[in-house]
């Protein structure tokens, strides 16, 4: 290895500080100029020189032109500043800058807009929650105040309407959402909003709020609005916790008479039912009884009134039949009395003697 003193200085023992030569930048500028030259045909200064380094100069600018739209993304395309055209996600070319630009907004991503509180991160209603009273607390339909938090969920519909026809697009979206929840809890009594009526003021306010952003022209889509919590005011919280279990009270008890009225008025009915039974299956019996020996009576009496000289006869033998049953009887024949004889048959003695004479 040869060592080569380099710009007169001098090394510890009075020698040349051994090293490569630096390059000297004059000779490489130089050398690129000639290289330069010698592939310009004619020179520099030349027109067809000129012409050359336009092309190339307008080929870059062309070139330049060329842009790609990722997944989920849109292009808008503007040309001299005018919106003219939207592109999928891929290779495409538009005339580059300042003729042209192109936008890129995302379509696909899922925003969210916090209404009545702030949450770190991205989950909502997470575990450090900072509560914002001027937007959380509204007036209800009954005149009462509630603490409601809201998260509205949005996603780009139209890039070039998002990109133009609003300037701060969660500004606009929050601002609108925190109207339209407004004006649905001041259509909702309290006790609604606290309990069965949460579905509905989602649904209302989600309609509401769209209704608006495409009045505005905004290219924006509501995916989804939820309620995070729907509360009295903090101040006025445990009171309204007896209130509810008050009521709750209430309606337990008016359940138990509710099951007790169900349990007595079935079974006060059936009895009932059956005293009316019984008394319809009296009245039937009686009545046909009744009919019965009206029928019967009426019989003999038709018989009677055919046979009326015999039935006479036969009722006057059977009652003195009935009268002189137990009488001792005696015969007189009232025709020999004329003759001043008296026939007399004691038929008592004779019986008596008949009777002790067969024992």
């Amino acid at each position: 290895m040869a060592w080569n003193p380099q710009g007169g200085g001098q090394g510890p023992w009075g020698r040349g500080t051994p090293g490569p030569q630096p390059p000297d930048i004059e000779e490489l500028l130089r050398r690129g100029q000639d290289k330069f030259k010698r592939f310009m045909p004619g020179g520099m200064g030349t027109a067809r020189g000129l012409i050359l380094v336009l092309l190339i100069l307008a080929g870059l600018w062309l070139a330049s032109g060329i842009y790609k739209v990722e997944a989920g993304h849109k292009g808008v395309v503007l040309l001299f500043g005018k919106h003219v055209a939207d592109t999928d996600p891929g290779l495409h070319w538009f005339f580059p800058s300042p003729i042209g630009e192109v936008l890129v907004p995302d379509v696909e991503s899922v925003r969210r807009v916090d209404i009545g509180f702030r949450s770190a991160g991205g989950s909502l209603r997470g575990s450090a929650v900072r509560d914002v009273p001027e937007e959380s607390l509204m007036l209800t339909g009954d005149q009462n105040i509630i603490d409601l938090d809201l998260a509205v969920l949005w996603k780009i519909k139209s890039a070039g309407d998002y990109v133009f026809n609003i300037r701060d697009p969660d500004t606009t979206v929050k601002v609108v959402a925190e109207s339209a929840v407004r004006e649905v809890i001041g259509q909702t009594p309290l006790q609604d909003a606290l309990t069965v009526g949460k579905e509905l003021i989602q649904n209302r306010t989600r309609t509401l709020l769209q209704d608006i952003l495409d009045s505005y022209g905004a290219g924006i889509t509501i995916e989804n609005v939820q309620l995070q919590k729907v509360d009295p005011p903090a101040a006025v919280i445990d009171a309204f916790n007896e209130v509810q279990r008050a009521r709750q009270d209430k309606e337990r008890k008016q359940n138990e008479a509710e099951a007790y009225r169900n349990k007595i008025l079935p079974t006060a009915r059936g009895q009932a039912a059956q005293i009316t039974q019984n008394a319809t299956a009296y009245k039937e019996k009686v009545t046909k009884e009744a009919e019965g020996e009206a029928q019967r009576f009426l019989a003999v009496y038709d018989s009677f009134k055919a046979t009326e000289d015999v039935a006479r006869q036969r009722l006057y033998l059977e009652t003195m039949e009935q009268v002189l049953h137990g009488a001792s009887k005696v015969i007189i024949d009232t025709k020999s009395v004329a003759s001043g004889v008296v026939p007399y048959l004691p038929l008592p003695e004779i019986q008596k003697r008949s009777g002790g004479a067969s024992k």
